[in-house]
């Protein structure tokens, strides 16, 4: 459910701002001063827009969740961690993050912000540390805003009820945002590689539950051994990744969902995480060899 929240009163932003991003002090305004701020949750992910003319400076101890924004209109300047940024629209800089305080003054901002709460990006990467608050590149700055616009604006709307779409679009989110961040990784890889028997137990665990939301650093868990490791097992002895290996136990279950007859195409393309019907044609053809159209009505 999408809510609007629309302010004049310097206080009232304050209340508000500090709700949605952790505490903060606001500093300035004058007397012209307004802000919207529209908030939509899918999942563990909120996706907000504020738009503003206000002149403020506002500081905030570490947050417990990753706050990332693109800035599309208005300036602002951003410290966090002795890093220093000036902002100006088509800029992407990561907001606020755990463990680290931060200040920014800005001027009339209109910014697309992204919150993630820290254990989400955890469980899915398998545990990092963004090393810089701004994007690799414009082009990259670019390819996040517009990933996240449409997981906003088109995928999650339309499949918000349907939890491997969900997890899909959080786990390509994070992909991007990793990928856009320069970040390391804090996962502790240990020596060695995973042995077979390992591997027997990452997809004793895959086929077990694989209509759950799991990830690659959930199957490591469940092998008992390290992400780095369980994605070498899969790459040395059956030349694919964890992640495939789960899209192709789902393309399974879903194959066998439409020889049943149990829903329409749509229904059983999103059951196993396909927010795409034409995609999940696409690798549902290349495994198949037929349409999953055709497997349906041969059912």
């Amino acid at each position: 459910m999408e809510q609007v929240v629309e302010l004049t009163d310097l206080d009232e932003m304050q209340a508000a701002l500090s709700v949605a991003y952790g505490k903060m002090r606001i500093h300035g305004g004058d007397g012209r001063s307004w802000m919207r701020l529209r908030s939509r949750r899918f999942g563990p992910v909120r996706f907000d827009v504020i738009d503003s003319s206000i002149g403020f400076e506002a500081t905030s101890g570490p947050q417990s969740a990753y706050i990332f924004g693109y800035l599309d209109g208005g300036r602002a300047r951003y410290r966090t961690s002795g890093d220093y940024q000036n902002v100006l629209p088509g800029h992407l800089l990561l907001t606020g993050q755990p463990e680290f305080p931060y200040s920014v003054v800005a001027e009339d901002p209109k910014a697309t912000l992204v919150v993630v709460d820290r254990a989400v990006v955890d469980r899915f990467a398998g545990g990092v540390r963004f090393t810089s608050c701004t994007a690799v590149s414009a082009r990259a700055a670019a390819a996040w805003r517009s990933t996240c616009v449409h997981l906003r604006d088109e995928v999650l709307p339309a499949f918000e009820d349907e939890p491997l779409v969900v997890e899909n679009a959080t786990r390509l989110l994070i992909a991007t945002t990793l990928a856009t961040f320069p970040n390391v990784s804090l996962v502790d890889y240990g020596p060695g590689q995973a042995r077979p028997h390992a591997l027997k137990r990452a997809i004793a665990y895959i086929e077990s539950e694989a209509e759950k939301d799991i990830t690659a650093a959930d199957i490591a868990r469940a092998a008992r051994v390290s992400l780095r490791a369980i994605q070498l097992a899969f790459r040395r002895h059956l030349d694919t990744t964890p992640t495939a290996y789960v899209r192709r136990v789902r393309l399974a279950q879903a194959h066998l969902d439409l020889q049943r007859r149990q829903g329409t195409v749509t229904e059983i393309a999103a059951r196993w995480g396909y927010a795409r019907p034409s995609v999940f044609a696409a690798h549902y053809r290349s495994a198949y060899g037929v349409s999953p159209s055709q497997t349906l009505r041969s059912g």
